[in-house]
């Protein structure tokens, strides 16, 4: 009972939410996300099941690519649709050339490194507390600029006041703060209607099981097949390790690193499938070994 899951998350439901039901299909309490989604949005969770849970910080997660859509005309406290209206203004006319070079030129100026001030309603920390709970009880609550990366916007489709586009960003970019302001650099307001999250590193929404297959021990009982976490540990080394390796792993002590690179996701093979198997993770030394920082033998995943 190790390895990945993707999830589709609907609308509604927290990433919490999602992992308390995987538990009861994998009837494991060691189930953890890389990465969390608004329950406003849609979209490709990934989880671990099992000892896969000690992988997740090596998980590569980025670049994040979200299909949304920005309603103009109003902003909202939450700068989603969940919240309540404090700013509204007239929609752009998209059907205006200018306006359209003015969008155009809006779209620059949010993309590549910028300073994104986040959502009042979000996780950031305030002197110890969350964000979104300061502001749940009624308190000003102030956050200073963070620097994030948009790689790319693609528009999509424009119908009335409602813009679809595609955008891919890092990790710790908040979309709904990119709606926000883009209808101030537009002149209007906005806030994100939806969101949708259709990939994270190598991980595709494609291949994501519904919650509705998640039914209590359906992955307990091999109805729903977990992956490899090979999947998602392309941005490292891979080497395979020999008997002998192996055994220094289990006791873990170094072993010899064949293979270029800082960090490695150290294998095994089964004899009979030739299927590959993440026992470990090491990080090389000055010596040229991988010192283990992860162990999975003995329940591997």
């Amino acid at each position: 009972m190790n390895g990945l899951l993707y999830v589709d998350k609907p609308v509604g439901l927290t990433s919490h939410d999602v992992v308390a039901i995987v538990r009861r299909a994998a009837r494991t309490k060691r189930v953890g996300h890389a990465g969390t989604l608004d329950p406003f949005a849609t979209g490709l969770l990934v989880l671990a099941v099992g000892m896969c849970t000690r992988l997740l910080p090596y998980v590569l997660g980025e670049p994040k690519v979200y299909n949304a859509v920005i309603r103009f005309g109003a902003e909202t406290d939450t700068d989603d649709a969940t919240g309540g209206t404090t700013v509204e203004r007239v929609a752009p006319d998209f059907g205006d050339p200018a306006v359209q070079a003015m969008l155009t030129n809006a779209i620059a100026s949010l993309t590549g490194r910028i300073a994104q001030v986040p959502p009042v309603y979000s996780a950031k920390h305030v002197d110890g507390e969350r964000s979104h709970a300061l502001a749940r009880r009624g308190h000003g609550v102030t956050l200073p600029p963070v620097g994030v990366t948009v790689h790319q916007w693609s528009q999509l489709e424009i119908v009335g006041e409602r813009l679809r586009v595609r955008i891919t960003c890092a990790g710790g970019t908040y979309v709904r703060a990119l709606a926000r302001d883009l209808g101030r650099a537009t002149g209007s307001a906005a806030h994100c209607l939806e969101l949708r999250r259709e990939r994270s590193g190598a991980a595709d929404v494609l291949d994501a099981v519904s919650v509705a297959a998640l039914r209590p021990g359906a992955i307990a009982e091999s109805n729903v097949a977990l992956r490899s976490p090979l999947d998602v540990l392309q941005g490292m080394a891979h080497q395979l390790l020999n008997e002998a390796a192996l055994r220094d792993l289990a006791h873990g002590r170094p072993v010899s690193a064949s293979v270029p690179g800082e960090r490695a996701a150290l294998l095994a093979v089964d004899p009979i499938t030739n299927a590959r198997t993440v026992v470990g993770i090491g990080e090389r030394t000055t010596d040229d070994r991988w010192q283990p920082k992860v162990v999975l033998l003995g329940d591997a995943s």
